[in-house]
């Protein structure tokens, strides 16, 4: 199994419009960040995690040429506004894309995207099937996953496990029932916004604190600001075994 990040930014990505700050005029790559998404290539399946502004530029980039799924992990305009990309995918493999989503986040789809949704037939249009979720096991062809609770300040989130590697985005805070469901990862992937301090999201130190009580052997740092710093830098003051991803890095699990 192939996990790509497809974009590792905040809401606003990385750079900022208009902003001169020493991250949004970096000339390392690593510092260019799309919207947070990532990409599952199994044996039978792909399948992506939230489509954000950016879909369609990261399906491009990553060199997409079958999706089968789209799973969200939250209603968030920067998790779902690049959905209406799909078309290229149904009319190519004249079929309809599987979206996975909560019963609420099927209702902001369907606001946002109403003319998928009202049945009028009009030609060119997105096709989904649509699939509800909650927090019981559930699985896209031999992809089985796991719903991890978390909250984005007062929003509810979905994060997920997929065998040995966990994916969150978008956590402020964890229960320990939830917790529970993420010890014994091997590979953690997890928001860590800024430095200072951030009413909806794990700020730098709150993240790694995570990184540490969670206990995988490795984690992936990702929805991350211009705010954080440059990554040649902050990666200098992570431990060993906690990383900043990237867009376009690929983890085999």
């Amino acid at each position: 199994m192939i996990f790509t990040f497809l974009g590792t930014g905040t809401s606003q990505g990385v750079p900022v419009i208009a902003c001169e700050c020493e991250v949004c005029t970096s000339v390392n790559t690593h510092d260019k960040r799309l919207r947070t998404s990532v990409l599952i290539e199994a044996e039978d399946k792909t399948i992506a995690i939230d489509s954000g502004p950016d879909f369609r530029y990261q399906m491009l980039r990553a060199g997409v040429k079958h999706l089968d799924a789209i799973v969200f992990t939250h209603e968030h305009k920067d998790h779902v506004a690049g959905m209406d990309d799909i078309r290229a995918f149904n009319y190519k493999q004249n079929t309809a894309v599987d979206i996975y989503a909560e019963a609420r986040v099927q209702e902001a789809l369907t606001r946002e995207f109403p003319y998928i949704f009202d049945n009028k037939g009009y030609p060119g249009i997105p096709q989904v099937n649509m699939h509800q979720i909650g927090m019981e096991p559930f699985s896209v062809g031999f992809v089985n996953l796991l719903p991890i609770r978390v909250m984005h300040y007062k929003l509810p989130v979905l994060g997920f496990r997929i065998k040995d590697l966990v994916y969150i985005t978008d956590a402020k805070t964890v229960s320990e029932p939830e917790r529970e469901k993420i010890r014994g990862a091997k590979i953690l992937v997890v928001n860590a916004l800024q430095k200072e301090r951030h009413i909806s999201h794990f700020t730098f130190d709150e993240a790694v604190a995570f990184a540490k009580e969670m206990g995988a052997e490795t984690t992936y740092f990702t929805h991350i600001s211009h705010r954080l710093g440059r990554h040649q830098d902050v990666s200098r003051e992570l431990p060993p075994h906690i990383k900043l991803a990237y867009d376009g890095l690929k983890l085999e699990f």
